[in-house]
């Protein structure tokens, strides 16, 4: 016993000793990998943001991509070489090197990387390397420091997967008379250059990139620079092309672009730039359009910022696989062939219409944003606000009949006063250290920073002038060229513009935008015309949601444009404080209506008794309002209800005019508006009533399009004419039998000769939505025949679209199944494909179960590159209170939870404050509609009979109030 008790002791003993000696392993590598000593300050590697103590100047760069797969593994790879010469501005022994997903290929001393001196000279020798997978860095740690102000070389060698995830160097893939084509091409924006070589990937470390590209013979490359060198070559017996660029301007890691092909192009010379349009071969008649407009627009950008452009090309390609819908890369512009191709034959005039704008917005940025860069993510909405604001300036000088000036505030600013109206939004710019993860970056690019940026840019332009505007615009960008800035540095110029010239404005440039650009929300100006008092308040859709706490109180300097009666006031009034008195805007017996053309981000709320003058004169004489604000006393009263500002009888009294409107703007704002109700009422009482509203509002539409159109045999002259679509849409949709007719008949001529499409490209898909939905497995089967078939991008779109327009379960079932099937439908596609589903009342739950049942996989597997995972929520969630009230939203959002949602965060939080915001909306009207006792009598009419206050009107009065002239009889004996 005695010496079986000594051995246990000795035992315990060693096992205490040897836990004391792991113990000191463990916390010795612990401090070899974080640095942290103890007094918790993470490592240099343990940090999202790349230290200031190296700066790059020039990469020498070299890739080959494979264009075949390697017969061992399957995997389609590049391998490169990497020369990246930096400057040391501060002592150090670390260099931090962002690099995700590449392997190094061992050089001397069995360290993947060599350190040397530019110049020669002795260099600090390599004591360790080791890749950081969470912040994304190779680390390389010296055995001594490098020396200030001396400039040093790392060379490295690497290998990384030419993917199809679209993302960093990728590959995408495409068929052309019946063979499989294999193109490298790129997507570095945002973080991703460094999945194609080591770089130092923030858009501050500017430098000078010197590229060359291997690839196969027949092949041609492409990169930021014009080719200089062109030459056969031979490795391992391969035959092979090496293809050197010219040096790049100084420019950001995310700028850079490379693509191999057996692409060909159509060129053209505007002064000394040279414009080529690359495309598939059997596209390269597409790509006229994008030609012949690309040196309008550049004409316009170089005459508007007063600076030539700065490169010697400006190339642009259509990619089959592409996520964003184009990156402006600087001298190499790339875009989803949808975005950039236009056929005469079946592109309609929305498709050019969006080939001309996003031209526009891309080009628009080879000035603001490549020329000079914001200093970091936190201000993208500088960027993409302003190339989102002047693309409508630069399509408007290219196609100047089109009047596209005005169609910012359907196609931006009404969108973005959706989101920007919940709690859960953001402001504009945001903490420069609350934006470090990539996921956290790839969240910044949503419609505040497109939309909002260039609604508040359009006012600020607005009230300073243009011209004062573009001053102080020339001014940033001469002083800040090939450099960074942050948003400051603009309010600075543009004040300088302001002094100069005189401009009187009640604060400065940097105190009125700080106000818009420092919080989220914006606010409705409240106009009492009996008083003349006037007032402002944070527009939110749901009060009971608390914001965020504001440095301004929520509070915003605004710029008034108003008009009384037909009197425009030349003269901006600024609301400075929450109330004021402006006694020149008693209106007495004239209406008042404010917001002029839509120049100011906010929106504008009257008294009632300006309220019944305005509707009074939509139905006397409409064309008196002009038309951006016939739109906009839509889309407010519309929102000012959903908020409870005023009732819902006012809001749908104002598309009780409709039936006299032919314009577009304010019928498409209508049907925006009128969605929502679609979409909240859906399967009530109140959805068929709603239904005959509209088939009885929109019949006028229908018949003047079918007339000055002889029988929709030819189209029109005037541009926002060929939304003709939306009257042929919304007749067969709320069931006008000549147009169901109509559509059916052309779409079963074009089955019977399928080689013969005779449907006009800007008719198309409205007709082939509505044959889908009235057709069986024999329509659709033949739609995902001419899907497949179809060469032109517009075109295969429109269809995609359509297939999800079918009313037959399984057929929706298979289609939601080809989604994750991309040899069936394309990565960049799936996200269509899904909320083109979930927006068909028949397929709408399907959907919501399909992406609950695959939200992991489409998470791991596809990735951010392939899903808007942002777009899928917004869509899939619109229906909202039908998810709720099953509680499968909360049990999705609470499984994924630990996971985290990327990039689709802010869209989450966005959607569960929705749901609620509409829940109780939905519990407040359809109570209000169900507790009237006449409703089983109306059950057969139209919406105005069943929407309005039934507190106060019986049936009569409501129809008297909304049409008040002789109209309103008949309407009432038509209900009898």
């Amino acid at each position: 016993m005695g010496k079986s008790c000594r051995l246990s002791k000795l035992c315990i003993l060693c096992i205490v000793l040897a836990l004391s000696s792991v113990t000191t392993i463990v916390v010795l590598w612990a401090v070899a990998l974080t640095g942290d000593g103890g007094d918790g300050v993470p490592a240099p590697w343990d940090r999202y943001r790349l230290p200031t103590d190296l700066v790059p100047a020039v990469y020498n760069i070299t890739l080959w991509p494979r264009l075949s797969p390697e017969p061992i593994t399957g995997l389609y790879i590049f391998t490169g070489q990497s020369t990246v010469t930096f400057q040391c501005v501060k002592e150090t022994d670390v260099i931090l090197i962002h690099s995700n997903k590449l392997s190094y290929t061992k050089l001397d001393h069995e360290c993947i990387v060599r350190v040397s001196t530019a110049g020669g000279g002795p260099a600090p020798t390599v004591g360790s390397t080791w890749l950081q997978p969470q912040t994304q860095y190779l680390v390389i740690q010296l055995n001594s420091k490098l020396t200030k102000g001396q400039q040093y070389e790392l060379y490295s060698e690497f290998t990384g997967e030419l993917a199809d995830d679209l993302e960093g160097f990728y590959r995408s893939e495409y068929e052309e008379d019946g063979v499989k084509k294999i193109i490298a091409t790129s997507q570095m924006h945002p973080t991703h250059a460094r999945k194609t070589f080591p770089c130092f990937d923030e858009p501050a470390m500017k430098a000078v990139f010197h590229m060359t590209l291997i690839h196969p013979r027949g092949t041609v490359a492409l990169s930021n620079g014009m080719e200089t060198d062109i030459v056969d070559i031979t490795i391992d017996g391969a035959a092979l092309t090496l293809t050197r660029f010219e040096p790049t301007k100084k420019m950001s890691t995310y700028l850079l672009a490379i693509v191999i092909s057996d692409y060909t192009h159509t060129r053209a010379t505007q002064e000394d730039i040279v414009i080529r349009i690359w495309t598939r071969r059997m596209a390269m008649d597409q790509g006229n359009y994008a030609l012949n407009i690309t040196g309008p627009i550049l004409d316009f950008f170089q005459s508007y910022y007063n600076i030539s452009y700065p490169l010697s090309k400006s190339d642009q390609i259509a990619i089959p696989d592409f996520f964003f819908g184009a990156m402006e890369n600087w001298g190499l512009v790339m875009y989803r062939e949808t975005n950039l191709l236009y056929e005469p034959m079946t592109s309609s005039s929305r498709n050019k219409e969006k080939t001309a704008t996003i031209i526009a917005h891309e080009l628009a940025h080879m000035w603001f944003g490549n020329l000079v860069t914001l200093r970091w993510w936190n201000e993208v909405w500088l960027n993409e606000g302003f190339a989102t604001y002047v693309s409508y300036l630069g399509a408007d000088h290219a196609e100047p009949s089109w009047n596209m000036k005005d169609l910012i505030v359907l196609r931006d600013i009404h969108q973005v006063f959706a989101i920007d109206a919940l709690a859960s939004s953001h402001p504009l710019s945001s903490d420069k250290d609350s934006i470090l993860l990539p996921d956290h970056i790839t969240e910044q690019f949503d419609a505040i920073s497109y939309n909002k940026g260039a609604a508040v840019l359009r006012m600020l332009s607005d009230f300073l002038s243009e011209p004062v505007f573009v001053q102080g615009l020339n001014s940033y960008l001469q002083n800040f060229a090939y450099s960074n800035t942050i948003g400051n540095d603009l309010w600075q110029h543009l004040q300088m513009a302001v002094t100069s010239n005189h401009v009187s404005l009640p604060s400065s440039v940097h105190d009125i935008m700080n106000h818009w650009v420092l919080q989220m929300g914006f606010p409705v100006v409240t106009i009492d015309t009996a008083t003349g008092q006037v007032s402002q308040k944070h527009f939110l859709l749901d009060e009971s949601k608390v914001p965020v706490e504001s440095p301004y109180n929520y509070e915003w300097l605004i710029p008034v444009r108003w008009m009384k009666s037909d009197e425009v006031q030349t003269d901006v009034w600024w609301l400075m404080e929450k109330k004021e008195v402006n006694l020149e805007m008693k209106a007495g017996a004239s209406w008042l209506l404010a917001n002029i053309n839509v120049t100011g981000f906010y929106r504008v709320n009257y008294d009632l008794g300006n309220w019944e003058r305005l509707l009074s004169q939509l139905h006397s004489e409409h064309q008196v309002l002009p038309p951006i604000n016939r739109a906009q006393l839509i889309d407010d009263a519309f929102n000012l209800a959903r908020a409870q500002m005023i009732s819902t009888t006012l809001a749908l009294r104002t598309t009780s005019y409709l039936s006299l409107e032919t314009e577009y703007m304010p019928w498409q704002s209508a049907l925006d508006n009128l969605h929502y109700y679609h979409l909240m009422l859906d399967r009530t009482r109140v959805y068929q009533p709603m239904q005959d509203y509209m088939k009885k509002t929109v019949t006028p539409l229908f018949l003047h399009f079918k007339s000055i159109t002889s029988n929709w045999t030819h189209a029109l002259d005037k541009h926002t004419d060929q939304y003709q679509v939306n009257a042929l849409h919304v007749a067969c949709t709320t069931g006008v039998t000549e147009c169901l007719d109509l559509t059916s008949t052309w779409f079963q001529q074009w089955m019977g000769n399928p080689q013969h499409n005779m449907i006009h490209p800007n008719l198309r898909s409205p007709v082939y939505c509505s044959a889908m939905a009235a057709g069986d497995e024999a329509e659709w089967d033949f739609g995902w025949s001419q899907f497949k078939k179809a060469t032109g991008a517009s075109e295969t779109k429109r269809l995609m679209s359509a297939l999800a327009c079918t009313l037959k379960i399984p057929l929706l079932e298979r289609y939601l199944s080809y989604s994750l099937n991309s040899t069936l439908i394309r990565k960049q596609d799936a996200t269509s494909v899904i909320t083109s589903v979930a927006s068909n009342r028949v397929g709408h739950s399907l959907a919501w179960d399909f992406v609950r049942k695959n939200w992991e996989y489409m998470f791991s597997q596809y990735g951010v590159g392939s899903f808007s995972f942002a777009s899928l929520i917004s869509e899939v969630t619109a229906r909202s209170p039908l998810l709720l009230n099953s509680c499968s939203w909360n049990s999705f959002v609470e499984e994924h939870q630990a996971a985290g949602f990327g990039s689709a965060t802010a869209a989450v939080e966005q959607a569960m404050e929705r749901t609620r915001a509409n829940i109780r909306w939905r519990q407040r009207n359809e109570q209000e509609i169900f507790d009237c006792s006449t409703v089983k009598d109306l059950s057969q009419h139209s919406c105005e009979k069943v929407i309005w206050d039934i507190r106060h009107l019986s049936m009569t009065q409501f129809i008297s109030i909304q049409f008040p002239t002789s109209e309103g009889s008949q309407i009432n004996n038509l209900y009898q």
